[in-house]
């Protein structure tokens, strides 16, 4: 599958010192999938995070036009929705500690 880019951008110096080095560290280091999957683990928490920090944030700011006293527990319930992309960056760290 990558060998048509391969061939298109293997004779650029820059893409050839990049699939060599590419080459190398996958020969010596078997953690690939482990990094893939802590990409993933990131990436999906910050996403689900950042939608629910949206819709909680907006509903937040509504709630708190009207009776200014709900600050307090608005600002914890966007913590909570904040919270998810740290359980993401846990998951990650434990991935890439356990490669």
């Amino acid at each position: 599958m990558l060998a048509p880019f391969v061939s298109i951008f293997g004779r650029v110096p820059v893409f050839m010192a990049l699939t060599t080095a590419a080459a190398g560290a996958a020969t010596s280091s078997p953690s690939g999938d482990a990094l893939i999957g802590a990409a993933i683990a990131v990436a999906g928490s910050s996403i689900g995070a950042a939608i629910a920090v949206a819709y909680t944030g907006s509903a937040a700011l509504a709630a708190m036009s009207e009776r200014p006293e709900l600050f307090g527990r608005a600002m914890v319930i966007v913590g909570l929705a904040e919270g998810i992309a740290i359980y993401g960056l846990v998951v990650a760290i434990i991935l890439i500690s356990k490669a």
